[in-house]
């Protein structure tokens, strides 16, 4: 079985309604799955959230949240170990 990202996007996100200088969001990641030597897309939508400062650009604020759900997605995979 092996796991790869094929994907990920920022799907929402909006600035935490008590803590100044959070976003939280969602992110879309795309996993593809190799099972038995079938393919199987698995998309998932990933909560984060990410301090930043008040003067972030958008796009520097979409990063954070993405390097956030790579890190979750990263930990998923290594929890599910290698092919046996």
């Amino acid at each position: 079985m092996t796991l790869e990202l094929i994907d990920i996007a920022v799907k929402d996100k909006q600035s935490h309604p008590r803590l100044a200088g959070r976003v939280t969001g969602h992110v879309r990641a795309v996993l593809k799955e190799e099972l038995d030597g079938r393919e199987h897309i698995h998309e998932l939508s990933i909560s984060v959230w990410a301090d930043v400062a008040e003067q972030t650009a958008p796009d520097d604020v979409d990063m954070a949240l993405m390097l956030k759900a790579a890190q979750i997605v990263k930990r998923m995979k290594a929890s599910v170990g290698p092919p046996a």
